[in-house]
């Protein structure tokens, strides 16, 4: 496990363009011819750049997303849902994606539809949360809720393991499927300044509110900061927020 610790910079939306640094360089490893890719989960071109800083800009890159909003209207473009790809078997040499398979209700059943779009011998390759990301919160948030109504709701999306996520791939029907993780700490002046980047990242399921659960008031939010600061405080006085990250991948049978 490679890991890395970074303060939040002013930048909110930090963690997406870091994320597809890292797997551009993976790709880029890859001696493999790669005419035509399709990106799932695009947010602003920011994986076409990456490729394009380093020089490995497919010839065709597909990019698409769930809404338009995300989209850059350079290059081809589509809105799609990822559970449900309109693509015909053996219509790209990869797939990439970053920061968006984890939202997904049917992982195992998009993991299946991704391998049939790829020719014999093409590749998927990802990075999406999973492990112990932001255990800190997890733990701060259960134990300010068990102090003061003696029951804690779940209000951190679940984290899939980096095992599981190999047995998903290989379920899908993945050839020499393989997930490692990197863990990327940063640090936060205040348990409130992690949550709105998780909110300006468009991360807000990680925070999953129900019906039956109470809101995320200021009493909460205090105790919350209170548990975070005696369970993890750093002696700087700032807040760690860990983010672990699974890259995968995995080959269409040739």
């Amino acid at each position: 496990m490679r890991r890395s610790r970074l303060e939040a910079p002013a930048a909110t939306d930090f963690l997406r363009p870091e994320l597809a640094a890292r797997l551009a360089e993976r790709f880029a490893d890859i001696a493999r011819p790669t005419e035509r890719v399709l990106e799932l989960g695009s947010t602003h071109g920011i994986l076409r750049h990456a490729l394009a800083a380093i020089g490995r800009l497919p010839p065709v890159l597909i990019e698409s997303d769930l809404t338009s909003a995300t989209l850059e209207k350079q290059g081809c473009c589509l809105v799609l849902d990822e559970e449900r790809l309109p693509f015909k078997p053996a219509s790209f040499d990869a797939v990439l994606s970053v920061m968006a398979l984890h939202k997904l209700n049917d992982l195992p059943g998009a993991l299946s539809q991704i391998r049939l779009c790829l020719r014999p011998g093409g590749f998927f390759l990802a990075a999406l949360p999973g492990g112990d990301t932001l255990h800190e919160l997890r733990f701060a948030l259960a134990q300010a809720e068990l102090a003061s109504s003696g029951g804690a709701a779940a209000r951190v999306h679940p984290s899939i393991d980096v095992r599981d996520m190999g047995a998903l791939m290989q379920r899908a029907g993945f050839a020499l499927p393989m997930a490692d993780l990197d863990r990327i700490d940063v640090t936060y002046p205040d348990v409130l300044a992690l949550i709105r980047d998780l909110r300006a990242m468009a991360e807000t399921s990680l925070l999953v509110q129900a019906k039956d659960q109470p809101p995320l008031n200021r009493a909460l939010l205090q105790a919350t900061q209170s548990a975070y600061v005696a369970n993890f405080g750093l002696a700087t006085g700032r807040l760690p927020a860990s983010f672990d990250i699974l890259f995968v991948i995995g080959w269409q049978p040739d």
